[in-house]
């Protein structure tokens, strides 16, 4: 509710101007009968805007994203008023391409879902404040939802997952260990005390002036860092794991951080170069962080997985772990976590890249 308080009147005159235009421009209709029930799903969390329809037996109809990386690489990271511009002028086209791909009206929809929290107050605002006033014009329920709870159930559109489940949520703004015991019941096992690991690769990755260097200049930081990391050599710098002695599940990120800027300050001087120019070094300072992040990240969920089975919140013998969010796609670390699994016969399952990032398709 506190998100709902500081959100809902966010520029509430343009998102009601852009619903009517909305919903005037919106007028063809698909001609089919629909069986099941619609859901429209709405997320403008961070800095990507995008919609989805999905039935209720999990049919995904369509969907269309707008992501803004391009625009935030230029400015070294995400600004939040940047955002939220970006999100209002382009919500009614993104969510006009949802339905038009999914040939449904908005007339036809049983229900819209929005992320409310957690994120960025300015950027959901705009989602939250477009979606209460085309539930207003539509008379249709609103479905307020929990970005990490999407994020965690993801995995049941494409694989039969029972309850319970371990999931471990890694991306640019959280980090997360939960046992899911059912819809909207999470029991919170470990968390990161600081910065998420998704962060903190990007943090690297803007020391080491990454977009400067021809073959990461138009990916994100984590994208970059993976990319450079196989040509380095993981073992060149020894960069131990954070909390190798914390009998916990929690994580931390920020003293590897600073580890590494301290590696860099220091490799600079010894190559005489000046701060913003690129390391010869780069790809092994890339290649270290990402092994030192992969092993704090499986320590900590190897952990998770004996606790749990330990004391038998998990089935013994068929125990899934589900991994998800931006930094579920970095292969490095899901091999690192797939070894993991296979010492614990436990079943690793990833939703395939697209979904592990923000998108419609989970909050429907």
């Amino acid at each position: 509710m506190l998100i709902l308080s500081k959100t809902a009147g966010v520029f509430s005159k343009p998102a009601r101007r852009k619903t009517y235009e909305f919903l005037r421009i919106f007028n063809f209709h698909s001609g089919k009968p629909f069986l099941h029930k619609l859901v429209l799903g709405i997320e403008t969390s961070c800095d990507d805007t995008a919609a989805a329809v999905v039935d209720e037996t999990g049919n995904v109809l369509g969907e269309a994203i707008h992501s803004q990386t391009e625009v935030h690489l230029k400015t070294g990271g995400i600004v939040p008023s940047v955002a939220q511009q970006l999100h209002r002028e382009n919500i009614q086209r993104i969510v006009q391409e949802a339905l038009s791909s999914s040939k449904v009206c908005p007339s036809e929809l049983s229900a819209v879902a929005t992320t409310i929290k957690p994120g960025l107050a300015l950027s959901l605002g705009v989602g939250l404040s477009f979606s209460l006033h085309l539930v207003d014009q539509l008379k249709k329920p609103f479905i307020p939802i929990h970005h990490m709870e999407a994020h965690a159930l993801t995995i049941r559109l494409l694989n039969k997952v029972d309850f319970p489940f371990l999931v471990l949520l890694i991306s640019g703004g959280h980090c997360l260990l939960a046992l899911v015991r059912g819809v909207s019941d999470f029991l919170l096992l470990g968390k990161s005390l600081d910065i998420a690991p998704g962060d903190m690769l990007d943090k690297v990755a803007r020391r080491l002036s990454l977009i400067k260097h021809p073959e990461c200049s138009t990916m994100s930081g984590g994208k970059a860092i993976e990319h450079l990391a196989k040509q380095g050599n993981k073992l060149h710098f020894d960069i131990k794991p954070p909390m190798q002695r914390a009998k916990n599940c929690d994580f931390s990120f920020s003293g590897l951080q600073h580890v590494v800027d301290r590696i860099i300050t220091q490799k600079e001087k010894e190559e005489g170069i000046q701060k913003g120019e690129i390391l010869a070094s780069a790809a092994h300072i890339a290649a270290a962080v990402q092994h030192a992040t992969a092993c704090h990240i499986a320590k900590r969920t190897h952990r998770a997985i004996l606790f749990c089975k330990q004391r038998r919140l998990l089935s013994p013998s068929n125990a899934v772990l589900v991994v998800s969010g931006g930094v579920a796609s970095n292969l490095y670390i899901r091999k690192a976590l797939e070894i993991v699994t296979n010492a614990t016969e436990c079943t690793l399952l990833c939703p395939p890249p697209r979904l592990c990032t923000d998108n419609g398709i989970m909050i429907a």
